[in-house]
This record gives C-alpha cells, sequence and structure tokens, in this order.
C-alpha cells in the first residue's frame, strides 16, 4: 500500500524530520509504501492501546499511579513509543528489536488508518477523538520538559512567555493563583501567556492568572493548551477524512478491512468450539438467568413470552447460542419448539426458517460459518427498531426503561447509578461488564468485556469455581491476534503478501482540497 503525495502544496518533511519526536499531532499523513499484513497489524494494535486507554479511563482515576502504570506497560507490549529515552532514535532498539524510529513509525501510520475508520459517524469520531486525547495527555505529561519544549516548538506552537521582569511584577498573582507554588519556582518556572478563551478549562477550575483578557500558564499546565489545539485539528480532520470516504469504499481491498475495524473486537473468535453440545436446551432458562448478558437474556426473555424474534433478533441471539454449545440439531429443535408454540406451524417453520438456521451453522448458501456477534457489532450495527429486541440494552434503551429493567435483576440502588454513569458517558461495554461484577458479586471482573459469549464464558468460569463447566474455547495461533478486521470476504479479496498498488491518493482522505 502506498500513501504517496497529491498535486497539490504538501509540506513534505524528511522521515527523519517526521519521526524526531516521540509525540505528534499527527499533521502529515503516511507517505510510503506498506503491505496490507502491515496495515492490519498496526490498525489492531493501535485498537488495542485505545481500548486500554479507553477502559483504564474508566476503571481508574486518569493521571494516577495506578493508572499510568497499566497505561505503560501496554504501549510498551505493542510496541508504541512512549517518550524519548534517548537522543538517537534511529539505533536505539527494544527487547523485541525494534528501534524507536520503527515504533514512532508505527504510532504515526496506525493512528491515520484508523482516522480512516472511525471517520465513518458521529459516534465513532467521538470515540476515537477521546480516547485520543487521554492517550496523547498521557504521553505528553510524562514527558520531560525538554522534551516538552521540544515538541512545542517543532509544532509551531508558539505562546508568549512571559518575561522575568513581567514575573516579578506578578508574582504575588502567579504564586496565589497557582497551586503548590512559591516565589522562588515562579521565578524557576516558565509561564505563557494565552488568550482566555484558549485556557477555558484553566480558568474555570481558576487555576490562572487573569489579566487584561489573558491567561497566565505555568509551564506544567500547558497540556491544556495544547490538548485544546490536539481536539481541534483531529475534530476537524476527521471531519474532511469523511468526505472522502466514497473513495475509499470505492475499494475492494480497504473497505471491508475499514468497517470491521470500525465494529472491532480484539479477542478469541468464539466460533471455534470443543465440546459442542454440551449445554442441553433444558439449562437454557437457567443459564439465561444467571450467565447470559444482559441483550441476550432479553432476547431469551422475549422468544419465551412472545414465540417468536424478528430476523435481526434470531441472528443475534442464534449465533450465541451456537457459540455456546448447541449443536445443529439441539438449534433447529429449540427454535422450532417456540416458535410452533405461537403462530407459526411445523409445517411453516420448516419452510419459512429452518433454512436460516441451517445457513448460521455453514450448510447453507456460500456454506459461511458465521461468528457469533462480538459486542461492537451488536452496539453499531442494525439498530432495533419498533418490535425488536436485538441490539444492546445499554446503548439502545431508553434510559428510564434500562433503569425499570435493572431494577427488575434486583440490582442495588447504587450498581444502577454506577451502570447510568457509565451509559451516560458512552461506555456501553464498561457498563455491561460493571452489570457482570455486581451479579457475580465482585470488585473486579479481571478481563476486558468485548464479546457476549466471553461474558458467558467467564460466568461459568466464576460459577464452576474456577472452571469453565460448559465449554471450551480452542483458539488456534491465527485467530489469537485476529480482529473483526478478520473475516471470510476479507480472505477472498486480500493477499497479506502483496503491497496495495493503485492506492496513489489516500493522503487526499485526510486533506482538504
Amino acid at each position: 500500500m502506498q500513501f504517496t503525495g497529491r498535486r497539490r502544496k504538501l509540506a513534505v518533511y524528511p522521515l527523519n524530520d517526521l519521526y524526531g519526536h516521540c509525540l505528534q499531532l499527527y499533521d502529515q499523513p503516511p507517505l510510503e509504501n506498506i503491505s496490507l499484513s502491515e496495515f492490519e497489524t498496526f490498525a489492531v494494535d493501535r485498537l488495542k492501546l485505545l481500548k486500554m486507554v479507553e477502559n483504564l479511563g474508566v476503571s481508574f482515576v486518569k493521571m494516577s499511579e495506578q493508572y499510568g502504570k497499566k497505561l505503560y506497560a501496554e504501549i510498551h507490549n505493542l510496541n508504541f513509543p512512549y517518550k524519548a529515552e534517548m537522543d538517537d532514535t534511529n539505533l536505539n532498539k527494544n527487547q523485541t528489536g525494534l528501534t524507536e524510529y520503527e515504533k514512532r513509525r508505527k504510532d504515526h501510520i496506525s493512528h491515520f488508518i484508523l482516522r480512516l475508520a472511525y471517520c465513518q459517524t458521529e459516534d465513532l469520531r467521538r470515540w476515537f477523538i477521546q480516547q485520543e486525547m487521554d492517550l496523547f495527555r498521557y504521553r505528553f505529561t510524562d514527558l520531560r520538559p525538554k522534551y516538552k519544549t521540544e515538541f512545542l516548538h517543532r509544532n509551531n506552537l508558539k505562546y508568549d512567555t512571559v518575561s522575568v521582569d513581567e514575573k516579578m511584577s506578578r508574582i504575588d498573582q502567579l504564586v496565589n493563583s497557582s497551586f503548590g507554588f512559591s516565589g522562588t519556582t515562579v521565578m524557576e518556572q516558565d509561564f505563557y501567556k494565552v488568550p482566555f478563551q484558549d485556557a477555558l478549562d484553566l480558568v474555570k477550575t481558576r487555576k490562572v492568572y487573569l489579566q487584561g483578557g489573558y491567561a497566565y500558564i505555568p509551564h506544567q499546565d500547558i497540556i491544556t493548551i495544547v490538548l485544546n489545539d490536539f481536539r481541534t485539528r483531529l475534530s476537524k480532520a476527521l471531519a474532511l477524512t469523511a468526505r472522502s470516504l466514497p473513495a475509499v469504499q470505492s475499494d475492494e481491498r480497504l473497505q471491508p478491512l475499514l468497517n470491521h475495524l470500525s465494529q472491532a473486537y480484539v479477542g478469541q473468535d468464539y466460533s471455534i468450539q470443543k465440546n459442542i453440545g454440551k449445554v442441553s436446551l433444558e439449562q437454557i432458562d437457567s443459564l439465561s438467568a444467571k450467565s447470559f448478558p444482559p441483550c441476550m437474556r432479553q432476547l431469551h426473555k422475549s422468544l419465551r413470552e412472545n414465540h417468536h424474534l424478528r430476523h435481526g433478533g434470531r441472528l443475534q441471539y442464534g449465533l450465541f447460542l451456537k457459540g455456546i454449545g448447541l449443536t445443529l440439531d439441539q438449534a433447529l429443535q429449540f427454535w422450532r419448539s417456540e416458535f410452533i408454540k405461537g403462530s407459526v406451524d411445523a409445517d411453516k417453520f420448516d419452510k419459512a426458517y429452518a433454512y436460516s438456521i441451517r445457513h448460521m451453522f455453514g450448510k447453507e448458501g456460500k456454506r459461511t460459518d458465521y461468528t457469533p456477534y462480538s459486542c461492537m457489532k451488536v452496539i453499531l450495527s442494525n439498530p432495533p427498531s419498533q418490535g425488536d429486541y436485538h441490539g444492546c440494552p445499554f446503548r439502545h434503551s431508553d434510559p428510564e426503561l434500562l433503569k425499570q429493567k435493572l431494577q427488575s435483576y434486583k440490582l442495588s440502588p447504587s450498581g444502577i447509578v454506577q451502570i447510568l454513569e457509565l451509559v451516560k458517558g458512552m461506555h456501553y461495554q464498561l457498563a455491561c461488564q460493571k452489570y457482570f461484577e455486581l451479579t457475580h458479586n465482585i470488585e473486579d471482573a479481571g478481563f476486558s468485556l468485548n464479546h457476549p459469549n466471553q461474558y458467558f464464558i467467564e460466568s461459568q468460569k466464576m460459577l464452576g469455581g474456577g472452571k469453565e463447566i460448559k465449554k471450551e474455547v480452542e483458539v488456534p495461533p491465527k485467530t489469537q491476534e485476529n480482529t473483526a478486521a478478520r473475516g471470510a470476504d476479507m480472505q477472498r479479496q486480500t493477499n497479506t503478501t502483496q503491497d496495495l498498488e493503485g492506492m496513489g491518493d489516500l493522503d487526499s482522505y485526510f486533506l482538504d482540497e
């Protein structure tokens, strides 16, 4: 794949200049060849990192010691740049053999790949901006002072430095308005003079001195200004990238990959089953109450009450049941027995519905062995309409109805408040994880919830005293690193050993005309 320059005025930097600092504002698009294999690996690793940023931001106080330790470990494990440890970025290798230069290149390219995937809807853009901002804040804050200054200079963030004479004339005001400062530390630290509207976050918390329409910001708080700038740039860039989506969607090699990334799941493949059939039909009712996630519990309850589910519900619930161990024969018996309790007789079921069930198991049509839906796919695809019961209750339910549902599940009032706060912040998967913790009476689930079948398996392990009593998931080496970027269509359409050719104007997807 090639990111090449367009016929327009672009600031093209030599690669050493482009990656001359461990932190970027991502203003310059990638301009080089990469293989599809590298394209996918970079995107998946960055998505893992951003999901960790989201989880940590809810589980811990942002920028706290625990938050920092866990995020640092993830950055290190995924081989992204953390901070400039030495000046020679081309020769310093870490334990994996990657140079600092290679890690910075990965950081740069992976950001732009996810920018393509996450510019498609307002919800995706909002999520992407928030996680990138949190990641940027952590990385910038942990830089040594000289690298912060270098970053500001490299990116032309030229804030007026308050002179020594002016600091001396305002020393009392600066001491009183800056937490933990004394006269000595004020004189030793740089202060920046910026228009107050660029520092509203600091103004509203009364952390800066205001005079004549300007805010006097200590060097340690300059991250607030830089972060506002970063957010503005990224928001505009995503809007511009979204305008170029038709060009991306016309390429059959890229669009399936980007669509899958936007609904990404970065865990195991739950279509690979071992000990299939160990879940009996008689167990489903009891399992739904104790080990089904709310989305599947809702579908099961609706099916039992109405003796019918529309196509979206049948697909979401049917694949989940397949994933927990139901055989094709069990599935046909389960759906037939339920539907004939309603308005569908056995003959109509065999003619109108049995085919789709066999299709789920790869016995009809394209013979594709379909995988159970991940949380992101449930949240982002095929939203429910009137009369539907599929989707994610935390994403698609009215807050008051969701509250009533949680109350019917006998959750404590304080637990319901916690869940609703997560929903309000659009952390739907984390809300489901909190539901798991509350219903299993634990403080910390010990895993990051990304899949309904993962919920079921973890629940069964916990209820079985640490052993998974219903089924096991056998994940072959190839699928352990797969995300939703993998799929039957992508396998047919792409060849990971070849570069994507003919994509010479990809930089135009990130830049305005």
